[in-house]
């Protein structure tokens, strides 16, 4: 087992550094499903946006399965299915045996083929709600509409892979399930088509938990087709019982959706929650899962991805993020307390050597130390004079000027005026 850990360990360390990444990612206060769960309360109004923009994509689908299922209601209670059959009939009939399942199949094969297109469109969704979601967990709450598009810029052609694929897939289950129908209303045997259906809703299981590997790789990381699907396998191998638990909790909706099938008011409360969140719900609960894994791997190197972030910012933005570190580290000095250490510039440690006297020495080796030193305190002195005026120093000794100032000042009656640690920060 260990073995196995340190070979897939060995294997995923070829997605370092080949990572999508527009942005910094946070460490996290809490646990992975704790910080989950507070980013998803608190950018609720961003989770409904990126739900809205998926769910564009996602007509022409709802679209093509909303019409096949009206042909099919509309066939039904047009054909006499069941008219004039018996003794009784006073008109002979056509054997109509399997007609309504033939007629099934002739529509599942028109409707679905033409799902399987839409489903490209629907991985443009698919690649920006993925992508948004991740973003969102991983920074607590950053999302904008560019960064959704950005996401389906670089993510599409690896999402649109594993969609196309399992919708292949999903299409020959359904034909395959059509034709054992078929086949025992015609009164053929059912043991083989039987067989067959089980066979194929386990083989569509399974492509769908690797294509769900497929996707957060191919959202998370900028690799080639080949490297896609080795690490979603490996990744699939490695989280088997994860994966199936995590996917069942994922896929709440769309259990939901099929329990609609025979209740009406399960079917309107379905609709609403993927109109409102429901894809959105899907992308971060399975991408804030495939981290956990991806950082078990793949060590998460904060200041890298910090480094990146900030070598894409603008001027402006790199000035504001300065001002904002100094702030900060003002507003920690002056709740420590003032010190001469930190009130000038000290010269950082270096590897420069000083002469020292040894134990047998003579009027040389006194004077090429006390050289040394004196050419180390000119560096200290020349260092002060250089950054004296930097505004770290400058603001903390304003800081405490002002805080002095301010104990020392007296209203009319003599009173001290109350100092505000608030207002010294201002």
């Amino acid at each position: 087992m260990a073995a196995d850990t340190k070979a897939a360990d060995t294997k995923l360390k070829s997605l370092e550094g080949k990572d999508f990444a527009d942005y910094a990612r946070e460490e996290l206060p809490k646990g992975r499903w704790s910080d989950t769960w507070e980013v998803f309360k608190a950018n609720f109004s961003k989770v409904v946006i990126n739900n809205l923009l998926t769910l564009v994509f996602f007509v022409p689908l709802v679209a093509i399965l909303y019409i096949r299922n009206v042909y099919v209601d509309a066939m039904s209670s047009i054909l006499p299915f069941g008219a004039n059959i018996g003794s009784a009939s006073p008109h002979p009939t056509p054997d109509m045996e399997g007609l309504a399942e033939g007629l099934i199949l002739s529509a599942d094969a028109m409707f679905y083929s033409l799902a399987v297109v839409a489903a490209l469109i629907a991985s443009v969704g698919v690649a920006g709600c993925c992508y948004s979601m991740k973003k969102l967990v991983n920074t607590h709450g950053k999302f904008t509409i560019k960064s959704y598009f950005h996401g389906v810029k670089v993510c599409y052609l690896n999402t649109a892979i594993p969609v196309m694929f399992f919708s292949l897939v999903l299409f020959a289950t359904m034909m395959v399930m059509d034709w054992k129908n078929l086949t025992i209303a015609t009164g053929g045997s059912a043991a083989w088509p039987i067989t067959a259906v089980v066979l194929m809703v386990i083989l569509c299981v399974a492509v769908g938990l690797l294509c769900l590997w497929f996707i957060a790789v191919g959202v998370s990381y900028n690799v080639n087709p080949w490297q896609l699907v080795k690490n979603s396998c490996i990744l699939l191998v490695g989280f088997i019982i994860q994966t199936i638990f995590i996917a069942a909790i994922a896929l709440v909706p769309v259990w939901l959706l099929l329990w609609g099938t025979v209740s009406t008011f399960v079917k309107v409360i379905t609709y609403m929650i993927f109109i409102v969140f429901g894809f959105s719900y899907v992308g971060i609960v399975w991408m804030s899962f495939t981290q956990w894994a991806f950082d078990i791997y793949i060590t998460p190197s904060m200041e890298k991805e910090k480094e990146k972030a900030r070598a894409q910012m603008t001027d402006k933005e790199r000035a504001e993020e300065k001002a904002a570190e100094e702030r900060r580290v003002a507003q920690e000095i002056l709740a420590a307390g003032k010190s001469e250490l930190v009130g000038r510039p000290v010269k950082p440690i270096s590897d420069e050597v000083i002469a020292a006297v040894p134990k047998a020495f003579t009027r040389g080796d006194v004077a090429a130390a006390a050289a040394s030193r004196a050419e180390l305190q000119g560096a200290v002195a020349s260092y002060e004079e250089e950054h004296k005026n930097d505004s770290v120093y400058v603001e903390y000794n304003k800081l405490f000027a002002e805080r002095e100032k301010a104990l020392q000042d007296t209203s009319k009656k003599g009173k001290k005026k109350k100092v505000s640690a608030d207002n010294l920060l201002k």
